[in-house]
């Protein structure tokens, strides 16, 4: 999944900060549904790996039944966490 598509499938334009607010809560709300529909694993990791790059994403113990994508969020927030601190 490449993730500029996903932003653009959801937000209509690649700058969803280009957005007014009732139609980034819509697209926010849209991804999450489909995040709490999709049984993809692939799939449903890059829709909670695009939440989690604008703040709305559930924490991987709560977002990932399956032990091997729940260790993967937790290694994503990890490198991130570690990105942020330089």
């Amino acid at each position: 999944m490449d993730l500029d598509t996903l932003i653009l499938h959801y937000f209509g334009t690649d700058d969803p900060d280009s957005l007014d607010a009732g139609s980034l809560a819509a697209a926010k709300e849209r991804l999450a549904v489909d995040f709490g529909v999709e049984r993809e694993p692939g799939r449903r990791f890059a829709l909670w790996a695009l939440m989690e790059a604008l703040g709305i994403a559930p924490p991987p113990a709560e977002a990932f039944d399956n032990a091997a994508l729940r260790r993967a969020a937790e290694d994503y927030l990890s490198a991130a966490w570690r990105i942020e601190r330089g």
